[in-house]
């Protein structure tokens, strides 16, 4: 029992947060956590927290600018009440498509966040899978992002994947897949994508790598609208792709992506509870892979000042 450990969750998704205190055999700390008739977020910590390590979890998810407020808000209450540190443990970080200027006179959202979390009062962020590897640099206190490669790539190796490559849907994304790749021991193939504009749709050009014959292993960070996915499965049974898998980190699925998934008739869909997704919403063919090991071990070694890149050798 760690006696000045603390553990709160936020509305976001609570079943996570319980399931990261019961991995370290924590209680979930009691806080109340509401909006007024007006939408004003209300925070008070039911218990005293004084000089303790407070962790709270809370990843951006829907609605995502009221859960980027209410951990604003329980980080400012937490540093009030004088805790001794505050960890912002966020599974999913929204905005972090926004990590450059690639258009005239727009804002790089996720610098922005990272500095109102800063501003708030946290002393550290732990996440996982952040969208661009250059948001970590976006803050000036320590950040942890875990990777959930390890679980992702732990399923299917106990799987049987026969004459399977893995695919990334971008060139941004070769190096996820590539490592993904290799720890399965598969060869490896890339789309060729153009994204046109803003309106969340994209358009795969062509396939770099053989996939005919071959069943394919279709690898994202996270799925929103399920658009790239789909042009990306195109574009593969164009060449000749037989069989297919899809697994993401962070299932998003907004808008038409339930739908467009359910079409692309996939041997398996794989996904990671870093998002809450309603069980009734959940296909048969989905598999999802929970995260609260590495989120809780994280915490433990934080809190203990250990390493966390120790997990991932």
């Amino acid at each position: 029992m760690y006696t000045d450990l603390a553990i709160f969750s936020g509305r976001a998704h609570s079943a996570l947060a319980s399931a990261i205190a019961a991995r370290i055999g924590q209680p979930l700390g009691r806080v109340d956590v509401f909006e007024f008739t007006n939408e004003n977020i209300f925070v008070q910590f039911q218990e005293n927290i004084r000089q303790r390590d407070v962790f709270l979890v809370q990843p951006f998810v829907s609605p995502v600018n009221t859960s980027i407020m209410e951990l604003l808000i329980m980080i400012d209450a937490a540093r009030r009440a004088s805790a001794g540190r505050i960890t912002a443990v966020i599974p999913y970080y929204a905005y972090g498509r926004s990590d450059k200027k690639d258009q005239p006179r727009v804002p790089i959202s996720a610098r922005l966040v990272a500095n109102l979390l800063e501003t708030a009062g946290a002393d550290r962020i732990l996440t996982m899978n952040l969208h661009a590897g250059q948001i970590q640099g976006f803050f000036n206190v320590p950040v942890d992002e875990l990777n959930a490669l390890y679980p992702v790539s732990a399923y299917f190796q106990t799987q049987r994947l026969e004459n399977y490559i893995v695919v990334a849907t971008d060139v941004g994304g070769e190096k996820r897949a590539r490592d993904l790749a290799v720890r399965l021991d598969v060869p490896l193939a890339i789309i060729d994508k153009r994204r046109v504009g803003n309106n969340e749709v994209a358009e795969a050009m062509h396939v770099i790598g053989d996939v005919d014959g071959k069943n394919c292993l279709i690898v994202d960070d996270e799925i929103l609208t399920a658009g790239t996915i789909v042009s990306a499965v195109k574009a593969l049974r164009a060449e000749g792709a037989q069989e297919l898998i899809v697994t993401c980190y962070h299932p998003v699925f907004g808008g038409p992506a339930w739908d467009r998934l359910a079409s692309l008739n996939a041997r398996e869909i794989v996904v990671t509870d870093s998002v809450p997704m309603a069980p009734e919403k959940v296909p048969s063919n989905m598999t999802i892979l929970p995260v609260a090991p590495q989120f809780g071990d994280a915490i433990a070694r934080i809190h203990s000042g250990q390493s966390v890149g120790a997990l991932f050798q």
